[in-house]
Order: C-alpha cells, then structure tokens, then sequence
C-alpha cells in the first residue's frame, strides 16, 4: 500500500523496451513543439508581411514603383510581393523581346505568377506533414509500449504463486505511462496541424484573390495602352 505511484518512478522501473519508447515520444514531442512555434511565428510574420504589401499595392503607388521596391526587398519580401515581383519580371522580360500581344504578355505573366504561388505555398506547408505524422503515429508506438510493458509485467508474474492487484498494479501502471506520453505528444501536433492548415488555406485563398485582382489590373493597362 506504501508503494511509490509517481511518474518518475513508475519511468525509471519500467523495462528497457518501454524507457526506450517513453525517450522516442519525448524527443518527438519536444521537436512537434519546437516545429509548432516555428511554425506559428512563421504564418504571423507571413500574413503581416502580406498584408503590408497589400495596403501598399492598393494605396496607388505605381505598378512599376513597387516592382523596384520588391525587387530591392526580395530577400525581406512576403509570399504576396514575390508572387508581384515575378509576374511583374516575367511581364518585362516579355516586352523586352518585342512581344506586344496582350494575351501572350498575360498569359506569360500569369504562368509566373503560379509558379512562384506553388512554391511558396510549398514553403509554408514546410513542417504540417511532421505534425500530421506525429499527430497520427505517437498513439500507436505508445500502445506498442503499453503492450510490451504489460508482457513484461505478466511474464514476471508468472512465476509467483499467489497473485494480487497490489502485484499487478505496478507493471500495469509502468506500462500505461507509455500510452499517455503518446497521446502527450500526439494531441498538441493534432490541434496545432488543424490550425494552421486553416491557416495556409486563408493565406493561399488571399494569395490567389491578390492573383487574379493584379492579373485583371494588367489587363486593363494593357488594353488602355493598345487603344
């Protein structure tokens, strides 16, 4: 009835298998964290970032103003004026070559701009799937522990005449502090991967709105300047 339930203990009398289950899901939890921080201030400093260069782009500044902006600040610059930055490039480029037809520079321009859109929305998926996989995996490798330790614990009472609960309960409890450690690290990479992909999906609906805006607003120009 004096036995010692704590946590610590139950851990360090566990059997080797389990101790070595309960140290993988702790290093996985404490890198599902570190991704989940990483994560969070990278989509705040990426929906500042936009939303900056989207005030700018729509408070009148000339087209050409902040294609030399972003250009200057493309090492500091958000998905949303790289994406401006490219389609703007492609767009030069094209004219430089003599091209005149709006639907070729629109076209060209628009291919660009979806080109850079996937591979920034590349780079801020970076790490969901990590949190997906530990989100869906730790439960399982904790049962594994769980299993294993409950093996060990009957195995080692096989050779005891008389059983009781205060001679099971040990084993039992070493073995189940496996489970919970998985749902430990598994529950926070749940929560926090659901969270930011309705975030990513916001960032990439705005990415695309601001694609089509700035691909209707050089259609204009275009028409304008062919008249």
């Amino acid at each position: 009835m004096n036995q010692d339930f704590s946590i610590v203990t139950l851990i360090l009398h566990a059997s080797f298998v389990v101790q070595l289950v309960m140290a993988l899901l702790l290093c996985v939890s404490i890198a599902s964290w570190a991704a989940i921080i990483r994560k969070y201030f990278a989509l705040k400093r990426t929906r500042a970032l936009n939303e900056d260069f989207e005030r700018e782009f729509w408070s009148g500044t000339s087209l050409n103003e902040l294609f030399s902006s972003a250009a200057q600040n493309a090492k500091f610059a958000g998905p949303m004026e790289r994406i401006f930055a490219s389609g703007m490039r492609e767009y030069h480029k094209l004219r430089e070559r003599q091209i005149g037809d709006a639907t070729t520079l629109m076209d060209g321009a628009r291919r660009a701009m979806r080109a850079s859109f996937q591979r920034e929305l590349d780079a801020i998926e970076s790490n969901l799937s990590f949190l997906a996989t530990v989100g869906s995996v730790s439960p399982y490798v904790g049962l594994f522990g769980t299993v294993w330790g409950i093996m060990h614990a009957f195995t080692g009472l096989s050779s005891m005449t008389q059983v009781t609960l205060a001679t099971v309960a040990p084993g039992i409890a070493e073995a189940l502090v496996a489970t919970a450690i998985g749902l430990f690290a598994a529950i926070p990479a749940v929560v926090a991967y659901n969270r930011f992909a309705r975030e990513i999906d916001k960032i990439a609906i705005a990415l695309e709105t601001f694609i089509e805006e700035f691909s209707n607003i050089m259609q204009r120009n275009l028409s304008a300047t062919q008249r």
